[in-house]
């Protein structure tokens, strides 16, 4: 009886788990198969067009985008920003979070306020980081300017090739440290108080405890919160074609933006696939490693 009950229970857990397992096959495994598959066709907009299957050619797609330079300095780009972003998201978070952990007055108040950014739809946030740099009449120059006392009268952060990355770095950190800060925030509140009690009467000063005994017991969280950084910086592309559309002269071109680029604006798909098939693997490869070293760090 025990044993039908155990085998109808597990039967009962497949049934429910069916559906989404159908749909993750539909809609994810599917369409990642297919474009991987047409990473290696000479697949063009005009093959949609007329009905006609791409050709076969191996790799070429994937030679010729080497060749070119472009995937290398848009897997360069892509690479500075999601460290920079990843890492200055956890320092911002990290901070705010202890803030806020502490019993000031307002904190609950703030905790509140401070998700505004992360939930106003990306584009809308890069229209108005585009607005802020404007370098006519952006908020930014009239900053600069008074600052710098009238000697600066110009700063376009955007058109500039050296600061255009920074110009979307500052806007992706401000849509996401809020959301950092949260889950920070809930793995800093669940840090047993007694193991820092018992810290603090060993004799540990506060950045003692902080090293010690409060960021590792927060791992698991510190954990989830960088992966999910890691991905929503690698796969970011509304930033970067609201903001700047890859450009001045490729400065902010990630694989993201040159996979849009190669399908959409070239009109080959079989090329912009080639990029999205090595932009998936590059991403899974850094995931992986960040995961393994942190296990091995611990």
């Amino acid at each position: 009886m025990g044993l039908k009950k155990e085998t109808g229970d597990k039967l009962f857990s497949l049934i429910l788990l069916l559906p989404a397992v159908i749909t993750t096959i539909l809609f994810i495994v599917v369409p990642i198969l297919d474009s991987v598959y047409r990473s290696f066709l000479d697949f063009k907009i005009k093959n949609i067009i007329s009905g006609t299957a791409g050709t076969w050619n191996s790799f070429q797609n994937y030679t010729r985008l080497i060749q070119s330079g472009k995937l290398g300095r848009a897997i360069a780009v892509n690479l500075i920003f999601v460290v920079a972003v990843v890492v200055l998201q956890f320092i911002f978070g990290m901070s705010l979070a202890l803030i806020l952990n502490q019993k000031i007055r307002g904190s609950r108040f703030f905790r509140s306020i401070m998700m505004i950014p992360w939930v106003v739809p990306t584009v809308i946030s890069g229209l108005v980081w585009m607005w802020f740099y404007q370098p006519q009449y952006g908020l930014l120059k009239y900053l600069v300017s008074f600052f710098s006392g009238g000697r600066v009268t110009e700063f376009a952060i955007l058109n500039d090739p050296k600061t255009a990355i920074i110009g979307i770095m500052i806007a992706a950190l401000w849509k996401q440290v809020p959301l950092g800060a949260l889950l920070l925030l809930a793995g800093l509140s669940n840090v047993p108080m007694d193991m820092q009690e018992a810290a603090a009467i060993d004799g540990a000063n506060y950045w003692q405890k902080l090293i010690r005994v409060v960021i590792p017991s927060m791992l698991p969280v510190i954990k989830v919160t960088l992966t999910m950084s890691i991905i929503e910086n690698f796969k970011q592309f509304p930033l970067f074609w609201t903001m700047t559309g890859g450009g001045p002269n490729g400065a902010t071109t990630t694989l993201a933006v040159l996979s849009y680029r190669e399908a959409f604006v070239s009109n080959n798909l079989g090329s912009g696939a080639a990029v999205t098939t090595l932009w998936m693997v590059l991403m899974i490869m850094v995931v992986f490693l960040f995961n393994k070293a942190l296990r091995t760090e611990r």
